[in-house]
């Protein structure tokens, strides 16, 4: 396994035709992108056929991309809206993916028992 440390993100092509479908949504219907933000994966699933194989050989699977990302919300919604470049806002979520991807453990060790003496 590697990790994310050793391995650098880079930012893709901006997503123009899915931002511009997801701009919509936002305006149309606040309350559905509302609940699309909180979840993040509209954004996940955009960068997983790009950041994927990095992270899936570091441990950190596609949702806990989505978990990451939904913490990045104002940040990708003012790319949306133009206050921010994909440059910015991409990179940006690039570096907290890195900072914040711990892979997730796959089992949870059992209690150890503790024992007082005599």
């Amino acid at each position: 396994m590697i990790t994310l440390a050793t391995k650098e993100l880079v930012v893709p092509p901006e997503p123009a035709e899915q931002r511009d479908r997801w701009r919509l949504i936002a305006l149309d219907s606040p309350a559905a992108w509302r609940q699309m933000a909180a979840d993040g994966r509209w954004i996940a699933d955009a960068l997983w056929p790009h950041w994927g194989l990095v992270l899936t050989q570091a441990g950190v699977s596609q949702g806990r991309l989505a978990e990451i990302s939904a913490g990045y919300q104002l940040e990708l919604w003012m790319w949306l809206m133009g206050e921010r470049t994909w440059a910015h806002a991409g990179s940006g979520l690039a570096g907290r993916v890195q900072r914040r991807a711990v892979p997730q453990p796959t089992e949870v060790p059992a209690p150890v028992a503790v024992r007082q003496g005599s």
